[in-house]
Order: structure tokens, then C-alpha cells, then sequence
């Protein structure tokens, strides 16, 4: 099998194996991959996926990011703009002292699955960030409110307009 090109990812990650002093098979364990195939990412044989590296870099301990960006699938600097603004967009959300908890959620999610489909965020969709909990993306959001989801609230808690009823 040929050497695939993964920034060098494999050397990093057996590296940061032998620092945190666990065997391959131990890691592997851990990050609950196989023993072989956290083998042949280590010799870059295998690219793996953003879900195995992040599950990898909780067991090592290590910002998932870094391996991200190492396996190719973050360019570091752009994407930390994109994190930044991200972030950004989440504090706003989360300081609106107008909006419910539930709502901020809500928004949350709306946002999330907005940028998941425009193909951003999927590297840290389904993770915690430094600002909060993790946020789940909505599942279809027709069916959440045709259901026990209140429709559009004003400021002061009332129906902003009717809502769909399910049919």
C-alpha cells in the first residue's frame, strides 16, 4: 500500500502516543479503533475520518483540531477565522437577554444545521466548544413544529402569528 499524503499525521499522532506513554494497542482501545487500522494510520496507510481523529485525540488528550488540521482536513488559519467568526455568532446569540433559553437553543441549532449544509462546521458539529454545551443539530425542523415546539413568540411571551398544526 502506498504512503498517502496526511501532513504528516501519523508520525504526530505516534509521537503524541509515546509521550501520553500508551501502546498502540492501548490507544486503540481507548479511542475505540482496531489495533491495526490506528497502525496504519500511524504509517500513513490509512487517512482516517474527522470522527476517528476526534475520538482519537480525547483519548490522547489533545485538541482534535490539530489532528484535523495535520490529516488536511482544517487549513489552520482560514478555519480559525471561521471558528472565530463562528464563535462569535454563538456568544451573540447566547448574550440576547430578549430570547428564552429554549429559544437561544432553537437558534442554535437553525444556525448549525444552516452551516452544516453549506458545508461548514463539520468538523465541530456534535462537539463542545469553550462557550457552552453541546449543541445537537434539529432533526427536521417541519416536524418539530408541526408538534409540541410553541410557534414564533413577541418579546413579551405572547403568539407572535398562528402556528401549523400537524395534519
Amino acid at each position: 500500500m502506498a504512503s498517502l499524503n496526511v501532513g504528516n499525521l501519523g508520525e504526530y499522532l505516534r509521537e503524541q502516543r509515546r509521550n501520553a506513554q500508551l501502546s498502540l494497542r492501548q490507544l486503540a482501545d481507548a479511542a475505540g479503533v482496531s489495533n491495526p487500522y490506528l497502525s496504519q494510520i500511524e504509517r500513513g496507510l490509512r487517512k482516517p475520518s474527522a470522527e476517528v481523529l476526534q475520538q482519537v485525540a480525547k483519548a490522547l488528550r489533545i485538541s482534535a483540531e490539530t489532528l484535523y488540521v495535520r490529516a488536511g482536513i482544517l487549513d489552520a488559519e482560514r478555519d480559525r477565522e471561521e471558528w472565530q467568526r463562528e464563535g462569535a455568532t454563538r456568544a451573540a446569540l447566547l448574550a440576547d437577554t430578549t430570547l428564552t433559553e429554549r429559544q437561544k437553543q432553537v437558534l442554535l441549532q437553525i444556525y448549525e444545521s444552516f452551516r452544516k449544509e453549506n458545508g461548514f462546521g463539520i468538523a465541530r458539529a456534535g462537539t463542545a466548544d469553550e462557550d457552552g454545551p453541546v449543541v445537537q443539530e434539529a432533526q427536521d425542523t417541519d416536524d418539530a413544529q408541526d408538534t409540541a415546539a410553541p410557534g414564533p413568540r413577541t418579546a413579551d411571551g405572547s403568539d407572535a402569528g398562528p402556528r401549523r398544526t400537524a395534519g
